[in-house]
């Protein structure tokens, strides 16, 4: 696997040199003008519809059912439904659907906080930080977990006392660690919205959060006896996080990060830092589409269905230019995580070099 850098910012930041600064530009100017940019009503408004429409006959299926162990296999179903709705979400969120900005924070506020019960706001000011950052040190959000280093310098802080030999082998409990971050979302989003941090629109967010994780949990405990209806809420919320987690987690651990000084242009930003995932249409539909994670953080505001497309484009583009563009099968990337998470655990200073800091060091 080629290794690559750390990166910056939604917007292309300034190059020392022209070139690099250009290469960009240049890009853009070609997927526009191929029409992948252009809006696709009716594959969002197909989504838009039919969201709440299995959610309404998911729950009827529930009351049906009744009191039954049965219901863990509804349960794993609801953990799909609502990592698929949550996709859409992230998709409105980056204005891939409307092209008003209101109509598609809207759209994202009733579907994460209303159908999913994740808070818009809380996630936005997350997820912005992320992708203006990608794997840099003290600016992406998504390499600053408590329970997983992902930096050498993360790893040597927590590696004593009795987290020492837990993160020796992090590697291993990365995945199962994911059966808890179903809850974790669900639990910062409520924080973040009864924080005193700003937040646009908090009334509609906390009236829709209170809808969706009130009315859910009184439709559990109505229908199911309490263990079942605690075994049905743990199956649930675990399965929405691993799915979750193995849908975002190829995308960027285990390629290079990036020390906090270093400024690069925003087309090798955004390519070094990230990998593809191969796969066939169902994988683009499994994973939302965020295994073409390059074409995604280069052009965030295009349309999930043009990324196939773009990412021929891309990939021709940035091999002309010598841009390293990483892409690997699924399987492969879920172990080359586990295997940088093992390695920085055990206090390897460099896992993966970085070319462009290299070539800095012996110009």
């Amino acid at each position: 696997m080629a290794d690559t850098l750390r990166g910056s910012a939604i917007r292309p930041v300034r190059s020392t040199t022209p070139k690099l600064a250009n290469d960009f530009t240049a890009l853009a100017q070609t997927v526009t003008a191929s029409g992948l940019m252009r809006r696709r009503y009716g594959y969002y408004w197909t989504k838009l519809l039919a969201a709440p429409l299995v959610l309404a006959g998911m729950v009827l299926v529930f009351i049906w059912i009744g009191d039954s162990w049965w219901q863990l296999v509804t349960a794993a179903v609801f953990a799909v439904v609502f990592t698929q709705i949550a996709m859409l979400g992230h998709d409105a969120a980056h204005r891939q659907i409307f092209r008003s900005g209101r109509w598609n924070d809207w759209t994202s506020l009733v579907i994460g906080n209303l159908l999913v019960g994740m808070s818009y706001g809380w996630w936005q000011h997350k997820h912005t930080r992320h992708h203006a950052n990608p794997n840099k040190i003290d600016s992406d959000p998504d390499i600053e977990l408590p329970v997983i280093s992902f930096t050498p310098d993360q790893a040597a802080r927590r590696r004593s006392g009795p987290l020492g030999w837990l993160m020796a082998h992090q590697g291993l409990f990365f995945f199962p660690i994911l059966l808890l971050e179903g809850l974790s979302l669900h639990a910062s989003g409520v924080h973040r919205v009864i924080s005193r941090e700003p937040m646009r629109r908090r009334p509609a967010e906390i009236a829709f959060l209170t809808v969706r994780i009130v009315g859910f949990l009184v439709l559990v405990f109505l229908v199911l006896s309490p263990g079942i209806a605690f075994a049905f809420l743990g199956v649930q919320l675990g399965l929405f996080g691993v799915y979750m987690g193995m849908a975002f987690a190829p995308n960027h651990k285990g390629m290079p990060i990036v020390p906090a000084d270093v400024k690069i242009d925003f087309l090798r930003r955004q390519v070094l830092m990230s990998r593809n995932i191969r796969g066939s249409r169902l994988l683009d539909t499994a994973m939302g589409g965020l295994n073409y994670q390059i074409e995604h953080h280069l052009f965030p505001s295009m349309p999930r269905p043009h990324l196939r497309a773009a990412s021929t484009i891309i990939e021709a583009y940035c091999r002309e230019r010598g841009v390293t563009y990483t892409e690997t099968g699924l399987w492969q990337s879920y172990g080359i995580v586990v295997r940088y998470i093992n390695r920085v655990g055990l206090g390897e200073r460099d896992p993966f070099e970085c070319p462009l800091l290299q070539q800095r060091q012996t110009g």
